[in-house]
């Protein structure tokens, strides 16, 4: 068996085919498919891909879809197929659909039948399930149809692991998105880094509630379990009490979460009276984790492992872990960089700071994509010197522990001086009275920038209360200046706020 790192994408699964050909590999609802299985409608869906549908080695297919088992499928058979997938936020409608299919150049469209309307005219659209002659639908029947392996030798998995397996649209907090070209050999090697670093092993039984566009439930969960054997159920989405109703069975003891979700499980009214001891492991990531909400979940669970996953799409996208046995003392770290990942922080003109010192990190790696797909100069910029700027503010300690403290562009300059959003949301959140904070710059005469907090209140707080409060706990320049209360905050589907949203909704009422 080759190593994870010298494979394809679809090759890991055709590898545990293999290994363990009767396993249940993944369940969905009420369909489920052993490795043997799931590897053969593989090899179905990449004939079907291209000898039904027409479609040649490199083109790009979108995937405009919820989760589903048919949406896994439909990512590897394209990896067989020798085709690029181009994974699409199931939210998006209007122009930010079009920039992505157009930017792309999608030679076609599987979308689900509820979002088919969506898709702008002009793209050739089938339908991924639940409709007569959908992509699922076809791997029904696989007699009808020839092996893809053709002339570049792709259904068998020995695909060049050089070929651009999948275009990952950062999530554009701050601009348009860009399509990071993601190699196999790109994607292995994030496989086996996530496999040693977050303990993932063939007797676990994860569960994958988050949108599998996205790449860290995609990339850093589904596929490396899968490369491992494990038995995988996936869900429509992180609903509570399914979560619950699976831990309490015996068929979950894995869940990766970002904050935001871990905060609505903790908050659940069921979640104190809940048998959760066979949850074993907890991640999170996607976007900081308040200390304080950390601090109540480990309480609640103290025989549960915690693994903060740090990272972005372009380095597929795991760079840091910190594991369960790291976190007293430093549960605001992200970690250490995993096992193909090498990270420094630099100044603004690129060089080496010193530990303990703030900068912008940067990454080498064989998990970097090879740059953003038709945006020469965006990539020129984010790869400089060898080494790929993340635009993440970090510091770094003597043992190598990094912590993040803010975007780049989230830094507000307040008076002249640097404020980080973060440890001001940080403290928000040890009052009883925020269920969810964040901090923004908002523009001010006097301060260039006000230190801004937008909450989510619990109960009854009042601005004054909550200004107060943080004067108490913060110096007096990194206090908030204004407290906004809102509903809730606006986030993309992966759990990060977006802070542009924000900036952009009160700018025009921000204080003088």
């Amino acid at each position: 068996m080759r190593a994870v790192r010298d494979n394809t994408v679809d090759g890991l699964v055709r590898d545990s085919a293999r290994r363990v050909p009767d396993r249940p590999a993944v369940r969905y609802r009420d369909r489920s498919w052993t490795y043997a299985e799931l590897d053969a409608a593989v090899t179905t869906g990449a004939a079907v891909l291209r000898e039904r549908y027409g479609l040649a080695a490199g083109d790009r297919v979108a995937t405009f879809a919820h989760n589903c088992d048919a949406y896994l499928l439909a990512f590897l058979a394209c990896a067989r197929a020798g085709l690029t997938h181009v994974p699409v936020n199931q939210n998006l409608t209007g122009e930010d659909l079009a920039y992505i299919l157009d930017n792309s150049g999608s030679a076609l469209v599987l979308a689900d039948p509820d979002l088919a309307g969506r898709v702008p005219d002009g793209y050739p659209v089938r339908a991924l399930r639940d409709a007569p002659g959908s992509f699922l639908a076809e791997l029904a029947e696989p007699s009808a149809f020839a092996p893809a392996a053709d002339t570049d030798g792709t259904a068998d998995g020995t695909a060049d692991p050089g070929r651009v397996a999948q275009l990952l649209y950062t999530s554009g907090t701050t601009a348009l998105p860009k399509g990071a070209m993601m190699t196999h050999r790109a994607l292995a090697h994030e496989y086996e880094s996530a496999i040693e670093a977050l303990d993932l092993a063939e007797e676990d039984r994860p569960v994958h509630s988050l949108p599998l566009y996205h790449s860290a439930q995609m990339h850093v969960f589904l596929l490396p379990y899968l490369a491992v054997g494990a038995r995988n159920t996936i869900l429509d989405a992180p609903v509570a009490e399914q979560v619950f109703d699976l831990v309490e069975a015996g068929e979950a003891d894995s869940l990766f979460a970002p904050p935001t979700v871990w905060i609505g499980l903790a908050n659940h009214p069921e979640f104190a009276a809940r048998e959760l001891g066979t949850l074993r492991k907890a991640y999170y990531g996607a976007s900081i984790m308040p200390v304080p909400v950390l601090e109540r979940l480990r309480a609640r669970l103290p025989g549960l492992g915690f693994y903060n996953c740090f990272g972005q799409s372009e380095i597929g996208p795991l760079a840091t872990v910190l594991g369960p046995d790291e976190h007293e003392g430093r549960m605001d770290s992200c970690g250490r960089p995993v096992r193909h990942v090498e990270a420094k922080v630099v100044d603004e003109d690129g060089k080496d700071v010193p530990d303990g010192t703030a900068g912008e990190v940067v990454y080498r790696s064989p998990q970097l994509c090879l740059g953003y797909w038709n945006d020469p100069a965006a990539s020129e910029k984010a790869f400089r010197d060898g080494w790929f700027r993340s635009g993440d503010l970090a510091v770094r300690d003597a043992q190598g522990y990094f912590t993040v403290v803010d975007r780049v562009k989230d830094v507000i300059n307040s008076g002249g001086v640097l404020v980080a959003s973060r440890q001001v949301e940080d403290v928000l959140y040890t009052h009883p009275g925020v269920a969810e904070a964040a901090v923004v710059g908002l523009p001010d005469e006097r301060w260039i920038e006000a230190v801004t907090a937008v909450v989510v209140p619990r109960g009854e707080v009042t601005e004054a209360e909550l200004m107060t409060y943080a004067r108490e706990k913060l110096a007096h320049f990194k206090a908030p200046k204004r407290i906004l209360f809102v509903d809730t905050l606006p986030r993309n589907a992966s759990g990060k706020i977006l802070k542009r949203e924000l900036r952009d909704r009160f700018r025009s009422s921000s204080a003088s």
